[in-house]
């Protein structure tokens, strides 16, 4: 994971049928640069549309897309789809400007990422919103239709800051698992995951830290490394002397937890399934499996599950491994599938650095994991003066959007109690017309994906809520 954000972006795909039909793409001349007036480049950003429900005067929802490609699974399922076939709306998702298909420069140069911003693809929004409505689509009349936008983990920030900055154009916004609040060192992260692992008894993470103390102790011993290499395939052998080694060692097998955990038993279906039938307590139940040995060995046997799931040969902790394929700036790079644009958007913008500083969680002493690791990836991937000025970046991102003061009406905030970055959102309400939902034992955009006969009660009640503001908002 990089900063949260796993391969495809932080949210995933719903469910579909095999041989479930999706909308073609279609493609939108889209500026440039919103902010120049001077710039009159343009360039084809990609589109889905279903219009399978559209009844007369109803709603246009709009999916906003994120940090990965757009996913067209979603024009025909999740939930938003079950409130355009009970209002009538037509559904609309627009791929967010440098991911997927949308490519608005050559290459991913850092002089070229400098159109990269939430404040462009919100004007991306507006302007697409604006031609959608009056040109885009005249075979039907959409000219007085009420828009309601739709988005998961950063895309649900966008959906919040969108109603903020462009109140004419949207009437009403659901913000999913939205961190709203910019924060360069994300060390609550850790703290929810924590949390999460004691809902399965406080033994899951007695038994990691046990595994981690000795990660560390048998590091720094020569007889202990060629062990350590073996037991968690280790992809090169330890440099017992370079630190940012030792940080990637423990970020990447810390990760191993945090992905689970930010999606448990959400529902969610990435291409192939792969690994969601892995859950918080599918890792519990090894760490506290005492006939596996050790609790290195449990700990190594967690990572070897994640590698046979994703089919990883080995376990990829070295710094320059790191950096040298984050800096490749082509599009058909694994760094541009979108890595790297998401690393350069946290150091440009938002922070959210997951580290170990956290004092009471059980991954490593704040020593194994710092927030400097990720500031220091922002200084070698792209540039140097990145280092010294992510903090006002993270600063004047607040300041621009309100951070946890944000000022907003239309707008409700989901948020699950086992999600991670909730800790980053609105979960308690602004006022009467800005509302929070915290949902007890749900994970990251759990209310999205489509409904199950497992759901908890308070996801159901959640849904039902969401659905009855979209009706007050569209009337």
């Amino acid at each position: 994971m990089i900063n949260g954000r796993p391969k495809g972006g932080l949210l995933g795909a719903p469910k579909v049928l095999p041989g479930a039909k999706t909308p073609p793409a279609q493609f939108f001349n889209q500026r440039l640069d919103h902010f120049n007036g001077d710039d009159f480049r343009t360039w084809k950003q990609r589109y889905f549309v279903n219009e399978t429900f559209v009844k007369l005067n109803g709603p246009i929802f709009v999916m906003i897309g994120g940090e990965g490609p757009a996913n067209p699974k979603w024009m025909i399922e999740g939930t938003w789809i079950e409130y355009a076939k009970i209002y009538g709306a037509i559904c609309v998702m627009l791929e967010h400007r440098y991911y997927g298909d949308s490519h608005p420069v050559g290459d991913l140069s850092l002089e070229n990422l400098k159109y990269l911003s939430s404040r462009q693809a919100l004007a991306d929004l507006a302007y697409f919103i604006d031609w959608f409505k009056y040109n885009g689509y005249t075979s039907l009349n959409l000219s007085n239709s009420k828009v309601i936008t739709f988005g998961g983990s950063y895309p649900g920030s966008l959906s919040a800051w969108f109603r903020s900055k462009y109140p004419y154009i949207v009437d009403g916004a659901v913000a999913t698992s939205a961190p709203i609040y910019a924060q360069l060192d994300f060390k609550e992260y850790l703290s929810v995951v924590k949390d999460a692992l004691d809902t399965t008894g406080p033994k899951c993470n007695e038994e990691i830290k046990n595994a981690t103390t000795t990660m560390y102790e048998w590091w720094g011993l020569r007889e202990k490394r060629p062990q350590l290499e073996s037991m968690f395939q280790l992809c090169d052998k330890i440099n017992q002397s370079n630190i940012l080694d030792l940080y990637g060692f423990f970020s990447n097998t810390a990760a191993n937890f945090e992905n689970v955990v930010q999606y448990n038993k959400d529902n969610r279906a990435f291409e192939g399934a792969i690994g969601t039938d892995i859950t918080l307590d599918t890792l519990c139940d090894i760490m506290t499996d005492f006939t596996r040995g050790t609790p290195i060995q449990r700990y190594a046997d967690v990572n070897t599950l994640i590698l046979n799931t994703y089919s990883q040969p080995c376990l990829d902790y070295t710094y320059d491994n790191l950096i040298k394929d984050m800096r490749k700036t082509d599009w058909t790079s694994d760094a541009g599938e979108g890595g790297r644009q998401w690393m350069y958007q946290t150091c440009a913008e938002f922070g959210w650095f997951q580290s170990a500083d956290y004092s009471n969680q059980p991954f490593g002493p704040s020593y194994t994991n710092p927030a400097n690791y990720s500031m220091l990836q922002c200084s070698d991937i792209y540039d140097k003066e990145f280092f010294y000025n992510i903090a006002n970046n993270v600063a004047e991102t607040n300041r621009y959007y309100g951070g946890r003061d944000i000022s907003v009406t239309k707008v409700v905030f989901p948020n699950g109690s086992v999600d991670p970055w909730h800790a980053m959102g609105v979960t308690k309400d602004i006022s009467s017309d800005a509302t929070a939902i915290y949902i007890n034992g749900t994970a990251h955009c759990a209310n999205m994906y489509p409904a199950r006969e497992s759901d908890l009660p308070e996801l159901v009640a959640a849904r039902k809520h969401i659905a009855d503001l979209i009706y007050k908002w569209i009337q």
